[in-house]
């Protein structure tokens, strides 16, 4: 072998020489782009590196903060603004109809709690009230993203036993939010244009079918952006555990999506605690 060969073998050993799977290693932009136009693909490159941090806390934080801004929108307008009031009050004096039957609370508690919640009421345009919306909506938002991605996490390596990380199914979970964004967005457009609350761009919201009901329960599962979330949302966590089998997770996401919010649909309907929030 002459020096010169022994030269050009000793600097394709280099280690400093990057390798084929790291020069094909997404960028952020690469993964936005391609979360949309090849999702199984982009997952199953982002699934060969360690999850990165920023890969799923800058579009949920994204999602959070237009979240927030989007309820702030809806709230400074007037009809909007009086609907959520009108509903709050309604649910608020079922609620005490209900003590005051059953005898928990006197005539004259009932009183002063109608009274307390009408100056909360008369508070929740302020200023203070809204910044605080806004810090307990991305506070709690992100609460919600842990425990959803702890429960999918628990799911894929102990009931599937799937190989995989706590952070990849923060990743599943994030890059999707970018659906989510733009069916908030889309969603408040709405509201905006008919002048009432929309939170989604389902069928029950569309045809604006009352909260609290069956058909409005079984409508809201006719939503667009939300099946195309959970559709990416499956492939996502089947990629980022290794699986080749992502029917199963599409039965997990959808089982959940459809048995969680029945489990609340139910809650709402027998639980006095709960009754307001089905209003």
């Amino acid at each position: 072998m002459s020096e010169q060969d022994f030269k050009e073998d000793q600097n394709s050993l280099s280690p400093n020489e990057p390798s084929e799977s790291e020069e094909n290693e997404l960028t952020f932009s690469d993964k936005l782009v391609g979360v949309f136009t090849e999702p199984s693909a982009t997952f199953d490159k982002v699934s060969k590196f360690p999850p990165k941090t920023i890969d799923w806390f800058l579009p949920y934080a994204i999602l959070l903060l237009i979240i927030a801004v989007c309820n702030v929108l809806m709230m400074k307008n007037p009809d909007i603004n009086y609907q959520v009031k009108q509903k709050q009050t309604e649910a608020l004096n079922n609620r005490i109809n209900d003590e005051l039957k059953s005898g928990k609370i006197t005539a004259e508690q009932a009183e002063q709690t109608r009274s307390m919640a009408e100056k909360q009421f008369g508070m929740m345009d302020s200023p203070i009230i809204m910044a605080v919306t806004v810090i307990s909506t991305i506070l709690f938002g992100f609460i919600a993203f842990f425990i959803a991605a702890g429960y999918f996490y628990l799911f894929a390596k102990y009931v599937f036993k799937d190989s995989g990380t706590f952070n990849g199914a923060l990743v599943a979970n994030g890059l999707t939010a970018y659906f989510s964004i733009i069916n908030v967005i889309i969603a408040t457009i709405l509201a905006l244009t008919f002048g009432r609350m929309m939170r989604e761009t389902s069928l029950a919201s569309l045809l604006n079918i009352e909260t609290g009901t069956l058909l409005n329960y079984i409508l809201s599962k006719f939503d667009i952006f939300a099946i195309w979330t959970y559709i990416i949302f499956s492939i996502g966590l089947a990629k980022m555990f290794n699986s080749k089998d992502t029917k199963k997770y599409f039965a997990l996401v959808f089982g959940s999506w459809i048995g969680w919010s029945l489990l609340f649909f139910a809650l709402t309907k027998f639980v006095p605690f709960f009754k307001s929030y089905g209003v």
